[in-house]
C-alpha cells in the first residue's frame, strides 16, 4: 500500500509559523495592548479625555475607510483593465 503524501502547510499556518519564527513580533504585537492599557487609565484619571478620543477614533477609521476604498477601486480598476 502507498503512503500518502503529507498535506501541504495551508497559507495561514504558513504566515503564522513566520511569526512564530521572529523574536519581534511579540513586541509588535503587545503594543496595542499597552497603548488600550494606557488609554484606559488616562479615562479613569481624566474623564473628559473620553468625547477627544472617540471624536480621534472616528476620524481615524475614517480616513482608513476611504484609504481602502480608494485602494479597492484602484484594485477593481487594475483588474477589469486586464480582463480587457
Amino acid at each position: 500500500m502507498a503512503q500518502a503524501a503529507p498535506m501541504p502547510m495551508c497559507p495561514m499556518a504558513r504566515t503564522c509559523q513566520g511569526m512564530m519564527e521572529k523574536p519581534r513580533i511579540g513586541l509588535v504585537m503587545m503594543i496595542p495592548g499597552i497603548v488600550f492599557i494606557a488609554l484606559g487609565l488616562v479615562i479613569i484619571v481624566w474623564p473628559s479625555v473620553m468625547p477627544w478620543l472617540a471624536a480621534a477614533v472616528c476620524i481615524l477609521a475614517g480616513g482608513a475607510m476611504l484609504v481602502m476604498a480608494n485602494f479597492m477601486r484602484g484594485a477593481g480598476a487594475r483588474l477589469r483593465s486586464a480582463g480587457d
